[in-house]
């Protein structure tokens, strides 16, 4: 879906880890806010009601905007999607979708390097 203001979005952002039960999230700690950019028009993630229950009972909301703080509020949702989710995985952990971009986190020269526990936690998961 359309970001809810209708225009292209390209800034940094924080999304803070919900959970570390996941192949991409182990080296990371609970609640840990990483400072990662968003480059959409389109990102505004939606899902029913009935399904987000199911989804937050078995973990896989993984990421969530945030305050650099990591108050999840309405303020710090930059395409209004559904609770704040910034990212999500399948039931089994090993497929992750994201709306911010992890990939351009990854050097202190790029703005950040907070996604670095990204990769180290699917490095570890992988026994590297």
């Amino acid at each position: 879906m359309r970001n809810v203001g209708l225009k292209f979005i390209c800034r940094f952002v924080d999304v803070r880890v919900e959970t570390t039960s996941t192949p991409w999230t182990s080296a990371a700690s609970q609640g840990q806010v990483l400072k990662i950019p968003i480059a959409h028009n389109e990102g505004n993630y939606q899902v029913p009601p009935e399904v987000l229950e199911e989804m937050k009972r078995k973990g896989q909301v993984v990421f969530r905007y945030c305050s650099p703080e990591g108050s999840v509020l309405q303020e710090f949702n930059p395409n209004g999607a559904t609770e704040s989710i910034a990212g999500v995985c399948n039931a089994e952990g090993n497929v992750l979708g994201m709306m911010p971009h992890p990939e351009r986190a990854s050097e202190t020269d790029l703005g950040s390097a907070d996604a670095m526990v990204i990769w180290k936690s699917l490095l570890a998961h992988c026994g590297v």
